[in-house]
């Protein structure tokens, strides 16, 4: 894709119709503050660059009808969502449908050329199956702190070898196309935005639980990102003094007490100390453990492993109270792969944050898990890259 919008009422019109789909001129007009004739202007403009086009007659409203006005279906958008132990990468159109969706097990900690070289193989096998000849733009999802404006990792934590890598230089070469990169729980709390059960609300929390923790802020429908990019890093508040040691240096941070690598840690423990027959049987089946292995024996009913997934949403629920109590959401989305553990956790979330914050910040306040999972991501990252390109010039 190489047109841009022209100016910012042609951006709004692009951005209108990635959310809400085709839409008539006279529906446009009802949505976006120009005169008829100015609507006329701009969207017989954005029709001459190719980046929308008509599509079927639109239903009547008396008078004559309209052709509604879609965005060019063969634009192809890539998504890649790079977690900590996985990498998903889709294929998206401009109105964020997802076309298809590649899984592959990654160890972030291998670095990014060789986590990158994957990535872009995986895209390969998507444009092989003839979704896309080419992309015309690709967002990118790392699990660590990105300071945006240059699409660069500073100092993460759980990614050994990442620190100052031109991820969006090096992925734009290769691709060929533009690519802006950001936090990985960014785009799970832009994906939620615009797919999933966060669709209506414009100030919410979404906090990601994985091998890390992080938290996407959404104010006023926009990612808010902090002065250097760092905004929303609650896996370093600390929740117990001069407790655990964390990977980013401190004792006691939220991560290495309750995280998917922490929760791991501690089955672990439980399986060889025999507080846990449960776990001691899977650990010796499978040699380690992980939070689905948890789920699994507490889901049979194995008190020890209830007890560690209670204790860690209590723990998040302790943070996410404070959150709460500063921010005043509309909503807390949690997502990532430790909600794999079920309801228990969710409630033990809901029990530390209904206890502890005010009731005029919790009384009309959903916590509820995400309604889109792996694909949150992805869907996020297609929708960070449409908004750079939905932008004038």
């Amino acid at each position: 894709m190489t047109a841009r919008p022209a100016n910012a009422h042609q951006a709004r019109l692009l951005r209108l119709l990635r959310d809400q789909g085709p839409n008539s001129r006279a529906q446009l007009g009802d949505l976006i503050d120009l005169s008829r004739s100015k609507l006329a202007v701009e969207v017989d403009r954005l029709l001459d660059t190719g980046l929308v086009v008509a599509d079927g007659l639109a239903a009547s409203r008396g008078g004559r009808r309209s052709h509604n006005i879609r965005l060019a279906p063969g634009l192809r958008l890539l998504g890649v969502d790079i977690g900590a132990t996985s990498i998903d990468v889709a294929v998206t159109n401009a109105e964020l449908e997802v076309l298809g969706h590649l899984n592959h097990p990654m160890d972030v900690r291998e670095g990014p050329v060789a986590v990158f070289e994957q990535a872009l193989s995986m895209a390969a096998k998507l444009k092989a199956t003839g979704l896309a000849e080419g992309f015309d733009g690709a967002g990118i999802g790392v699990p660590g702190p990105v300071r945006f404006p240059e699409g660069v990792p500073v100092a993460p934590p759980i990614m050994p070898g990442w620190d100052g890598f031109p991820v969006r230089e090096a992925l734009s070469q290769d691709l060929g196309c533009p690519v802006m990169v950001d936090n990985d729980v960014n785009l799970m709390a832009m994906g939620e935005q615009h797919a999933g059960v966060a669709r209506s609300v414009a100030d919410y929390l979404c906090v990601k639980i994985g091998t890390g923790i992080g938290c996407g802020i959404v104010v006023g429908g926009e990612v808010y990102r902090g002065t250097t990019g760092s905004a929303g890093d609650i896996g370093h508040i600390q929740v117990e003094p001069g407790g655990r040691p964390c990977a980013c240096g401190n004792r006691g941070c939220l991560e290495a007490h309750f995280s998917g690598a922490a929760l791991a840690r501690d089955a672990e423990d439980a399986a060889r100390s025999g507080r846990s027959p449960e776990l001691a049987e899977r650990l010796a089946a499978t040699g380690t453990l992980t939070a689905v292995d948890v789920a699994a024996a507490a889901a049979a009913g194995d008190t020890t492993s209830l007890r560690l997934i209670r204790e860690g949403g209590n723990r998040v629920g302790q943070v996410i109270a404070g959150l709460v109590s500063f921010f005043n959401p509309g909503l807390v989305v949690i997502g990532g792969g430790v909600t794999g553990v079920g309801h228990t956790l969710l409630a033990s979330i809901r029990t530390q944050v209904y206890r502890q914050s005010l009731p005029l910040a919790t009384g009309n306040l959903p916590i509820v898990l995400g309604e889109l999972g792996p694909l949150a991501g992805v869907t996020g990252a297609a929708r960070l890259i449409t908004d750079h390109l939905f932008s004038p010039a």
